[in-house]
């Protein structure tokens, strides 16, 4: 890398985020590192609405633009530009906060590993999104106990440029924003490399502030996830982020909606029902103790929430492997 290139490299796929873009470069540009040790890529996936315009005057130093071909390949096209040593991700509508970059490239710096985690915080005051907050700040405690971990999402990342190029970049048969990041990071923790979790680095995010849209976007994650348990069997029983009790709901409503349909011709197994639904419910206890004393609105929803979220993604999850199989069968 010559003197006049930058060290850090910051990529932002984006497809039609005009109205956010602009938020998210911004951020990035009043970051307490000197503005000359990193460079803000910016990759218009297609957008029709002047992403790509409104990017370049928040103060981008590269915007390409590029026809639709979704996040995974946006991604690899800011990293095949990218001058950095170190690759930072986040998403369009992410605001870093200004000590984001330094933050999360100084386990890489320093040599203790080649990724990194950052965490997302929200200033939303709706339900929804104050569930969702608190849906990943119990996940952020889980990892701040594990030495190192298999999942890196990319709205708060960061690599080691070489053994990103090396692993192949991200895998563009996730065509939308689903499981490509964490396909990565298996992939790099399958091979040996030391992935970190960094809560300190922070971006601001705008959540799913309405029940439906969570739900969709439980579905997405669901449908993809098939595709990435079928390639690491192994990792359905478990990784740093995913809750552990999630198997045992997904089995209980499994349970609950065989034992719905034989009581339809056997009334004695309605008992089974009931049995799974109260089990089920157990099973959301320890959320709800936790948010408890940190917001209870969200504890009082939560065991209702997360019976709707596992039936939309267990289903979601089901119908991915069909398609899955079904395409490797052909």
């Amino acid at each position: 890398m010559s003197e006049s290139s930058p060290a850090y490299s910051v990529v932002i796929p984006a497809y039609e985020e005009a109205q956010q873009i602009h938020r998210c470069v911004m951020a990035l540009t009043e970051q307490s590192v000197c503005r000359s040790l990193y460079e803000i890529i910016v990759v218009d996936d297609g957008s029709r609405d002047g992403t790509a315009a409104v990017a370049a005057g928040a103060g981008a130093d590269v915007v390409l633009e590029r026809p639709h071909s979704g996040v995974a390949a946006a991604r690899n096209a800011g990293l095949a530009v990218a001058q950095g040593e170190v690759v930072l991700f986040t998403d369009a509508d992410c605001e870093p906060s200004r000590e984001w970059i330094a933050r999360m490239v100084e386990p890489i710096v320093r040599g203790d590993a080649v990724g990194v985690k950052g965490t997302y915080r929200t200033r939303q005051t709706r339900l929804i999104a104050r569930l969702v907050q608190l849906e990943f700040e119990i996940r952020y405690e889980r990892m701040c106990l594990l030495p190192q971990i298999d999942f890196i999402d990319t709205y708060a990342a960061a690599y080691r440029r070489d053994v990103l190029v090396a692993a192949g970049g991200f895998d563009v048969h996730y065509p939308v924003p689903s499981a490509e990041d964490v396909d990565l990071s298996f992939r790099l923790a399958q091979r040996g490399h030391k992935l970190v979790f960094v809560p300190e680095a922070w971006v601001w995010h705008t959540h799913p502030a309405t029940l439906g849209r969570y739900l969709r976007r439980k579905a997405r994650f669901g449908f993809w996830r098939a595709l990435l348990y079928l390639r690491y069997p192994r990792k359905a029983g478990g990784d740093a982020h995913t809750d552990p009790m999630l198997k045992v709901q997904f089995g209980l409503m499994v349970l609950l909606l065989g034992a719905l349909v034989f009581s339809l011709f056997w009334k004695p197994v309605w008992v089974m029902a009931a049995g799974s639904i109260i089990a089920f419910l157990l099973t959301t206890f320890p959320f709800v103790r936790w948010a408890w004393p940190r917001d209870r609105t969200v504890a009082v929803a939560w065991p209702g929430v997360t019976f709707l979220r596992v039936l939309v993604q267990g289903t979601a999850l089901a119908v991915g492997l069909a398609v899955q199989v079904l395409r490797r069968n052909r």
